[in-house]
């Protein structure tokens, strides 16, 4: 007999209880006062249905359907993953949130980590199912820079592209596959994206397939498998997000739109193989083999490798350490190693949801690298060639208010950049990573400083959409931004992309102070 038929017939049997009539009721009400015991009749209709409803619990659990007297189990880190792993939806006040023994288990599933930078705050997932978590964003942006190029192009970002124009950043589809110990991911990324993230990689102009094509579309895309040893053990391969730089790739992650030099100029995907070791429900350790820096292929005879540890002793303290080395990462020096580490800690310092100002959380990121060999050297001038380095802090404080309804964020930072390895190119006449352009040369020697500031206002009506309101100021050494006058030739682009165009030079300013507004949205 099917789970089905037996509900069926549990069904009159119980309304026949149920509407007995009165006067029998009565009776036995009566009777029951007089002798103090149930009746045979109702004792015995009781205990058919007690049984009846051990026999489906019984049958549920042969079909394997959920008892619908049990809650859901709590996910564990091979299912539906959020950034770092699954985490509860209960909020919190103090740092810790009451889990079952189960969710504490799993990593990171002891507290409520959405209030930190790079963190998606949604704690629900409405396009959810038992083998795949859908997941939709959407980042459309409106940038007034004051510098007012004519060709309403944005120099020295990777999160904007133009200016005086309504524009769509990014637009993903995609989400999470979890079956058993199966896992994967893929996100699709539409909009300036497609075009801005591959013209920032050289490693295509290696080889043939063009890589840039390939994978222009794709934001990220691994497949993976958890091994249930500790708690839990990921691996895998394909294209994830880096975290080197604090800061998400997805703008509605972030406290702020733009980004300091530190995270604008650092990875934000890499393409190879990981493995997420979680020893502790508090502790993450994960190894990185990778084509290169931010490539989608390998620039010269090596891979480069790394390490990310992320720590979070309480649920107001997010420590997190990137390193990378050994990588050799720039065309036409094959001897050239690169090394650099990143270290961030994020700590919300006040949180009383009963007060108008209900939390507060800053945000503090050193990053500190180098380049040696083939002409550069690491630690200064020397017969190796000149110092080639990075050094770099970011700082961002922010707010919350009114149940998290609106949030302040303030910050800014500064690099220093010898060499310019790490510097994003001006796209001028169209240059890209890999032709570059003698506009704006990326040579052993050539200094870059560099600072900004931001303020970022926040309404955020629901846990699924932003509307972002913010102020940039943007400073350098060099000339570096877009001026009036623009970084595109008359007419449009002329020639090689980024090659030299007689009687046409770039309008580079030293600074740069634009508006930015954004809809941002996750689902």
């Amino acid at each position: 007999m099917s789970v089905r038929a037996v509900r069926l017939l549990s069904i009159p049997l119980a309304l026949f209880v149920i509407l007995l009539p009165a006067s029998s009721q009565s009776q036995s009400s009566s009777d029951n006062r007089n002798s103090g015991v149930v009746p045979d009749r109702d004792r015995l209709l009781l205990e058919k249905i007690d049984r009846l409803e051990r026999r489906i619990e019984e049958l549920e659990a042969r079909a394997g359907i959920e008892s619908t007297k049990q809650q859901a189990p709590p996910a564990s880190a091979s299912g539906k993953p959020n950034q770092e792993t699954s985490q509860p939806a209960t909020e919190i006040s103090d740092g810790n949130s009451s889990t079952t023994p189960a969710e504490a288990e799993a990593p990171f599933a002891f507290a409520d980590f959405t209030w930190l930078n790079g963190n998606s705050r949604t704690k629900e997932s409405p396009l959810d199912s038992k083998v795949f978590t859908g997941e939709f964003r959407a980042d459309i942006s409106y940038i007034y820079d004051l510098n007012h190029p004519q060709d309403h192009t944005l120099s020295g970002t990777s999160e904007s592209g133009r200016t005086g124009e309504f524009q769509v950043q990014q637009l993903g589809v995609g989400g999470d596959f979890h079956y058993g110990n199966v896992r994967g991911r893929l996100m699709t990324q539409f909009g300036m994206y497609s075009t801005m993230t591959p013209r920032n990689d050289a490693s295509p102009g290696r080889g043939q397939w063009d890589l840039a094509d390939a994978y222009r579309y794709l934001s990220e895309a691994y497949g993976g498998y958890h091994f249930n040893v500790l708690h839990g053990i990921n691996v895998d391969a394909g294209i994830f997000m880096s975290y080197v730089g604090l800061f998400s790739y997805y703008n509605f992650d972030n406290w702020a739109y733009q980004p300091s030099y530190v995270s604008s100029n650092t990875p934000w995907f890499f393409n190879g193989l990981r493995i997420q070791i979680f020893p502790t429900a508090k502790l993450k350790i994960e190894p990185w083999l990778v084509n290169g820096w931010q490539s989608y292929g390998v620039f010269n005879g090596r891979p480069g490798g790394g390490l990310q540890v992320l720590w979070r002793p309480n649920g107001a303290v997010s420590i997190l350490t990137n390193s990378y080395l050994l990588g050799q990462d720039t065309l036409g020096a094959p001897h050239r190693t690169r090394y650099h580490s990143d270290d961030s800690i994020e700590v919300k310092y006040y949180d009383n949801p009963a007060k108008f100002a209900d939390k507060a959380a800053f945000s503090l990121t050193v990053d500190a690298g180098c380049e040696s060999g083939s002409g550069v050297s690491c630690f200064g001038d020397s017969r190796q060639g000149p110092k080639q380095s990075f050094l770099g802090a970011m700082l961002y404080n922010r707010v919350w208010f009114h149940k998290d309804l609106y949030a302040v964020t303030l910050g800014g930072g500064a690099i220093t950049n010898p060499g310019r390895y790490l510097v994003l190119l001006p796209p001028i006449n169209g240059a890209t990573a890999f032709s570059g352009t003698p506009y704006f040369t990326l040579n052993p020697g050539d200094q870059f400083k560099a600072w900004d500031a931001s303020s970022t206002f926040d309404y955020m009506p629901s846990q699924f959409v932003t509307f972002r309101f913010e102020y940039d100021h943007r400073a350098a050494n060099v000339l570096y931004f877009a001026g009036a006058g623009g970084i595109t030739p008359p007419g449009g682009n002329i020639g090689a992309p980024g090659s030299l165009v007689p009687g046409f030079f770039p309008d580079l300013r030293k600074r740069e102070n634009r508006f930015n507004l954004a809809l941002l949205v996750k689902l």
